[in-house]
């Protein structure tokens, strides 16, 4: 499968990215990393954002060209990682 395809279903249906969010507020409140907090927040902000591009409220419609998923998507990917790094080292079981 195609990343840009994997990618694109949080552009065409943003409350997926309610799903990260959810399951770092599990795991924070597992392990008490500021990191995995870190990354429930950045993916729960992430909705807030792809969403009000979705109602136009951002983008007047003209934005079939996302520059700024190039600096949000690794972003978040960096947090994923490291929140997950995080939770499987100092996690409390």
């Amino acid at each position: 499968m195609d990343i840009g395809v994997l990618l694109g279903i949080f552009i065409a249906f943003p409350f997926l990215a309610l799903l990260p969010a959810g399951i770092f507020i599990f795991m924070f409140s597992k392990s008490k990393q500021p990191i995995v907090l870190i990354a429930a927040v950045a993916w729960l902000l992430y909705f807030l954002y792809e969403q009000a591009m979705k109602l136009q409220i951002f983008c007047s419609g003209e934005c079939n060209i996302r520059v700024d998923l190039l600096l949000i998507y690794p972003l978040l990917f960096i947090l994923l990682a490291l929140a997950i790094y995080a939770y499987v080292k100092f996690s409390k079981g």
